[in-house]
């Protein structure tokens, strides 16, 4: 087993205490957040803190409990306005040495998401990104943004509307019409 570390943020977890919470906190500088952000597509990243602790769960598991705090600006899917989303959420994962993956490539998703295979390491950098990634709005939109009526037409023609589109629009119309000829 390597004792180099995978990256510069990896905790090895023969090295982690087993009698005292092992603390962390990440703050990443401005040109770390510029490269978060490129990577996942944002305008920009304005701030980026995880904070939390590893403990031990067992004698031979555990659980890495933190709070992810960001501040993100995507673009509106409707306007491309930039939109500030506000990311305030605990994260917790399970590290278990006796976790192990199904096989069956048609298996459900298990109830609880937060376990994981124990490693040599864990780190909490890679845990931040991904909460991150999934805590980001998939379809950002500005408050005041709304699509406008659909209108279909072809050149010399009645535009076509969502409402005229429905299966039974015309049911309403066809029953008027037949009421006046009743009378």
């Amino acid at each position: 087993m390597s004792r180099t570390p995978p990256s510069a943020t990896a905790l090895r977890v023969a090295d982690l205490s087993t009698t005292t919470d092992n603390a962390f906190a990440y703050r990443p500088d401005a040109a770390t957040l510029e490269k978060i952000s490129a990577d996942l597509k944002l305008n920009a990243l304005r701030k980026l803190s995880f904070e939390g602790l590893i403990r031990p769960m067992g004698k031979t598991d555990w659980q890495l409990e933190a709070r992810l705090g960001a501040t993100a600006v995507q673009s509106c899917v409707v306007t491309l306005d930039p939109v500030t989303t506000r990311i305030d959420t605990d994260v917790t994962r399970r590290f278990l040495a006796d976790y192990s993956d199904p096989d069956d490539p048609e298996v459900e998703m298990p109830e609880d998401d937060t376990t994981e295979a124990l490693g040599v390491w864990i780190d909490p950098f890679d845990i931040m990104l991904e909460a991150l990634t999934l805590a980001l709005p998939d379809y950002p939109r500005k408050d005041e943004a709304a699509l406008g009526p659909m209108v279909y037409t072809k050149p010399g023609k009645a535009p076509m509307t969502d409402e005229d589109a429905k299966p039974f629009a015309g049911l309403a119309d066809l029953r008027a019409a037949l009421g006046k000829d009743k009378d």
